[in-house]
């Protein structure tokens, strides 16, 4: 079995110059598979709304489905570092709530970090959790639960302007006493610049190659998710198109009483088979 990594491990992997390999799992297959893989953390994210429930983005989800799904995902890869990510309303009240939910997922979903968004507007956030003892792993950029206020699903630092945001961002969230931040869809330039400039590990979702690893959602890298493919997923497979084939297969077996076939019925016992067909008639009369 794999030895499962933590904090001191990423740390030291960003001294060495060894990437952190990342990917979203939602549920206890994909767990597994990701762990068989090799797979360095996995994240639990909130994008299972999407990805999962049917919802048109993240903000309908509940500590309830992010603790469930958690508990599903540690269940698949007990060898693995697993955060779990705080969902919309679930910190922003305070900090003492921020606290109370983010205690919640190590207890009940035996997570090894959590995640949430912002930098600036939530450094108290982190900080009163990380005060409490929660490993926190920051995450600015696009932040897909404030998408609404930034005018949708767009990248962010792309002007010397929207970059000075970043930045302070960033070094928020480091100040704050996270162990680790993600960044998303931010120029290479500007990523380069935070990696450089912070001490805790950077990781990438579409902010390109100079930082300490990557995270993709693993229904995109699948093409499991068909709804939208963002400009920075590569696609390692087309699950959707092997899944629908299998699924119209299986329809036309079904219509044409080609399936089941001989080797996927029970047969009655051997030397049975006339006591078997007497029973029957019995019940005939």
């Amino acid at each position: 079995m794999p030895k499962k990594k933590g904090r001191l491990e990423f740390q030291e992997m960003k001294k060495n110059g060894e990437k952190v390999s990342w990917i979203t799992a939602y549920d206890f297959p994909t767990a597994m598979f990701a762990e068989a893989a090799g797979m360095d953390m996995i994240l639990v994210g909130d994008s299972l709304g999407m990805v999962v429930l049917g919802y048109s983005g993240t903000i309908p989800v509940t500590m309830e489905d992010c603790i469930s799904h958690c508990k599903a995902v540690r269940r698949g890869a007990p060898n693995v570092f697993i955060m779990g990510d705080m969902p919309f309303g679930s910190y922003q009240v305070s900090d003492a709530q921020a606290v109370e939910n983010s205690v919640r997922f190590f207890k009940e979903a035996e997570v090894d970090a959590i995640k949430l968004e912002g930098g600036v507007r939530v450094e108290s956030r982190i900080k009163a959790m990380a005060e409490s003892g929660v490993l926190v792993c920051g995450h600015i950029g696009l932040t897909p639960q404030s998408s609404g206020p930034m005018g949708g699903f767009k990248a962010q630092g792309l002007t010397p302007d929207s970059a000075r945001y970043v930045i302070e961002d960033a070094l928020a969230v480091e100040r704050a006493g996270a162990y680790a931040i993600l960044l998303e869809g931010i120029p290479p330039e500007l990523t380069e610049f935070i990696h450089k400039r912070l001490s805790i590990p950077v990781y990438s979702i579409g902010a390109g190659l100079p930082c300490d690893g990557q995270l993709l959602i693993s229904s995109d890298m699948l093409g499991q998710f068909q709804a939208f493919t963002p400009k920075f997923v590569k696609k390692y497979a087309n699950v959707a198109e092997v899944v629908t084939n299998a699924f119209k297969e299986y329809v036309d077996d079904v219509k044409n009483s080609r399936f089941p076939g001989e080797e996927h019925v029970y047969r009655v016992k051997k030397g049975l088979e006339a006591e078997y067909a007497a029973m029957l008639k019995e019940y005939e009369k």
